[in-house]
């Protein structure tokens, strides 16, 4: 191998050449890389962000879903208490409207049995009044003796 003028020059250029690029065409790539990198880094760590706001919004999610069902649940539990307490209510009122008629129907029923036994009382005297008359084949006057007939009718 010769040693010649070409691998000096060869030489000389290559080491112009990585000068060159070193100080002038380096730094602005080595600039552009580091800032890809860390816009790479940035967007990767609001991608962790965004896993973990998600991942906390879930358990937000699930919580206030949670409270709803329960809330929900009670709502149901007082309008079903509610519901049976209003039927309860109905039930004490018809039972105690139906005493009320009941009694009502029994004051009619004794006052309808008073006018009848009164009633019966009267058509009572009246055939003993007839009766007697028919049997002492005389007139029994009934004013003269109506208490003797008021007696007798209050012992039928």
């Amino acid at each position: 191998m010769d040693f010649n003028a070409t691998l000096i020059g060869q030489t000389i250029a290559m080491i112009v050449f990585v000068w060159f690029c070193m100080s002038k065409i380096w730094p602005p790539l080595r600039d552009a890389l580091d800032k890809r990198r860390e816009e790479i880094a940035a967007g990767l760590a609001a991608g962790e962000q965004a896993v973990a706001a998600q991942a906390q919004a879930q358990v937000e999610v699930k919580k206030l879903i949670d409270e709803a069902r329960s809330q929900a649940l009670e709502i149901v539990d007082q309008a079903t208490k509610r519901a049976n307490t209003i039927v309860a209510e109905g039930k004490e009122d018809g039972v105690k409207e139906r005493e009320r008629q009941i009694a009502a129907g029994r004051a009619e029923m004794e006052l309808e049995l008073n006018k009848a036994k009164d009633e019966l009382r009267g058509q009572v005297s009246a055939i003993a009044v007839s009766s007697a008359e028919k049997i002492l084949k005389r007139e029994i006057d009934a004013k003269a003796h109506n208490d003797l007939l008021s007696q007798l009718a209050s012992q039928i």
